[in-house]
């Protein structure tokens, strides 16, 4: 997906929030909504990366704290011309990572201690290429902005939902719908708002694997971390994930219970479809590395 395409993608999400502002208020309500995404938009650019990390309760770690990852995210760093991210590990079981911050200057990375304990040195510098990936390309401040807006869209049609449509006209400032319309707008906002987010995330997601497979030097490294990192989302849940699913999308793996295919509502691609990519980008792809099994420790972590 090119950013032609993912501008027009927001300024939908944007156009749909405003949208629902007037179905629930009428004119005052859409301009009331204009202004409230704007307010949103930029709490999410100078916020979004420090209320993200601290939902997950990650913490920063330095190259005495964790020597080997935060050496290798410093060489992966210099090699994507990028400057040093701060680096955060998560103290969680299942094997994940994701990138957050509002440009490279102020990127982060964080990585579980699932993924640290589950995957080779060469699988987690693949994956944490991968979330380079995402800083050089700044999907961080794209993906967080669509969910901060598909989240307001879905709070607001709940709202109109129970306090709209009722015989007040758009003159005095009510919703122009009635109730009825009022519950239909509830249940389909939410899903527009979903499936233009996820339009945006998961193009985001194979431009990322790319990205960061030249990061790395080896497309094999992440697709055999994204294989392993596939069985560890489904075998161990994420309690922290389901309860704010609106970050599902930022993680290299969707942390959230889902099935195997490219479905119309799913936050990432089919994972078969995106190994598949990453091993024609090779011209003799070497099978893959065998299971080595979940809680043992890959690498100087810290």
């Amino acid at each position: 997906m090119n950013y032609a395409r993912t501008a027009l993608l927001l300024a939908a999400m944007t156009g749909l929030f405003v949208a629902i502002g007037w179905m629930v208020g009428g004119q005052s309500g859409m301009v009331v909504s204009f202004l409230l995404a704007l307010a949103m938009n930029a709490f999410a650019y100078w916020n979004s990366d420090r209320m993200v990390l601290s939902m997950y309760g990650a913490r920063q770690v330095d190259s005495n704290s964790a020597p080997g990852l935060h050496a290798m995210v410093a060489r992966l760093a210099g090699r994507a011309g990028l400057p040093m991210p701060k680096v955060f590990i998560i103290d969680s079981p299942q094997p994940n990572a994701f990138a957050t911050g509002r440009d490279p200057e102020h990127a982060s990375v964080a990585a579980t201690t699932g993924l640290l304990n589950l995957l080779s040195p060469e699988e987690v510098e693949g994956v944490m290429a991968h979330e380079l990936a995402h800083v050089k390309n700044r999907d961080t401040l794209i993906m967080t902005i669509t969910a901060t807006i598909a989240g307001a869209i879905g709070m607001i049609a709940q709202f109109g939902m129970f306090f709209g449509g009722s015989h007040r006209n758009d003159e005095n400032g009510g919703s122009p719908l009635g109730a009825v319309g009022m519950l239909l707008v509830a249940i389909i906002a939410p899903m527009a708002a979903m499936l233009v987010q996820m339009a945006i995330s998961r193009g985001r997601e194979y431009a990322a694997d790319a990205e960061g497979a030249a990061i790395c030097g080896n497309p094999l490294w992440l697709a055999s971390a994204l294989a392993r990192l596939d069985a560890g989302v489904h075998a161990i849940p994420n309690h922290r994930a389901e309860a704010n699913p609106a970050t599902a999308h930022l993680f290299i793996v969707n942390p959230l219970a889902g099935g195997a295919v490219d479905s119309l509502f799913s936050t990432h691609p089919s994972m078969a479809n995106r190994i598949d990519a990453l091993r024609r980008m090779t011209a003799a792809a070497p099978p893959p590395m065998p299971p080595r099994g979940f809680g043992r420790r890959r690498g100087p972590w810290g």
